[in-house]
């Protein structure tokens, strides 16, 4: 098809991108959780992404399909699990290193795959069920560091670095239900009314918030309160757009690129530099999650040249 090289690496540019800036975005409210609550920085940074998403769709005349919605409680659902993840997220980002925290996130693939076949009653073989044992291997083997004794004798009655993970972990599933509810959404909606409703939802949840827990930010930090927001709007727009150009089976797996960006920005913003098993645990979760996103990809080739045939056993 003419073109078709040009749109696949358009696609995987906006997927390269977007994973950039919500990395980028990471790393600010890395920065922000020293002095600012995490409801404040999860109202700004859900509250300034609907701008320039309203911007975008508006431009495109698409506006009036972003905030109709005909299944405003399964919207809600999604909202709602949006909500606890974020929290969970930025809490994690809180009490970890930028690099700890996006690499444990990395599961949240594999728990997906465990809820669709629970909740979508999808059908999932050994090879996707022994992707994610080993996927939580994987996850087990970076945690090892938070289970040393020493940390709770330095840090008294709790470990920050445990809590930390165990919020990286909690936030993992909540986006992995947060995907199974888009994939029934998806039946009905609009992209652009998910992304808007999800980012009103948990604005709203922010909100709620800060008469209990208020920062007043300084101008370096209202600043970069506003940027998480304008960063994430983006990243959303231009993850949507390279969805469009490309299946999901081609560009899912560029998605491990925020490894790539965490680790930088993490050691020149922050110094940090994770420890040895938490490269060898994101390298086990990392393989799991490509092993089942090739497998998929495949797959889906099998049938297409099988189409008129008699179709192989899955594995």
């Amino acid at each position: 098809m003419p073109g078709a090289p040009t749109h696949l690496f358009t696609a995987i540019g906006f997927k390269l991108i977007s994973a950039l800036l919500f990395a980028a975005m990471s790393a600010l409210v890395r920065q922000l959780s020293e002095t600012t609550p995490v409801g404040q920085i999860v109202f700004f940074r859900s509250a300034f992404a609907i701008p320039p998403v309203l911007l975008i769709y508006a431009l495109r005349g698409e506006f009036m399909s972003a905030v109709i919605t005909r299944r405003p409680f399964g919207q809600l659902g999604r909202g709602t699990l949006s909500v606890f993840g974020m929290f969970g997220n930025f809490g994690a980002l809180a009490r970890l290193p930028l690099a700890e925290a996006t690499a444990i996130q990395f599961v949240s693939p594999l728990i997906t795959v465990a809820l669709a076949a629970i909740f979508l009653k999808e059908r999932v073989r050994i090879f996707r069920w022994s992707a994610v044992a080993v996927g939580f291997i994987g996850v087990m083997v970076m945690l090892v560091p938070n289970f040393d004794a020493s940390r709770y004798t330095a840090a008294g009655a709790a470990s920050v670095a445990l809590a930390g993970s165990l919020l990286a972990i909690f936030a993992a599933f909540c986006n992995a239900g947060t995907v199974i509810q888009t994939r029934r959404l998806t039946q009905s909606e609009t992209t652009s009314s998910i992304v808007f409703y999800f980012s009103l939802i948990c604005a709203l949840a922010g909100a709620v918030t800060l008469p209990f827990a208020w920062h007043t930010p300084t101008g370096a930090e209202l600043t970069m309160l506003i940027a998480t927001g304008v960063l994430g709007g983006i990243a959303h727009i231009v993850l949507t757009e390279s969805y469009r150009l490309a299946s999901a089976s081609v560009i899912a797996p560029f998605d491990y690129s925020a490894m790539l960006w965490a680790l930088l920005l993490g050691y020149w913003v922050f110094g940090e530099l994770p420890s040895a098993l938490v490269y060898v645990g994101a390298t086990i979760v990392a393989a799991a999650g490509l092993a089942v996103l090739f497998r998929e990809r495949w797959l889906g080739l099998q049938r297409a040249r099988e189409a008129g045939g008699p179709r192989r056993p899955e594995i």
